[in-house]
């Protein structure tokens, strides 16, 4: 999951602030939504 975040970061925001910090949270809960959905 830090790898995608990162390289998601690394390719599209470099230099945008609120978009990466948007991005990452958004990211996030898909992961943890995925998470709580097929895992529990």
């Amino acid at each position: 999951m830090i790898v995608v975040i990162v390289g998601i970061d690394l390719l599209f925001f470099r230099d945008h602030f609120w978009e990466r910090l948007i991005a990452n949270v958004g990211i996030v809960l898909v992961f943890a939504a995925f998470y709580l959905r097929f895992l529990k």
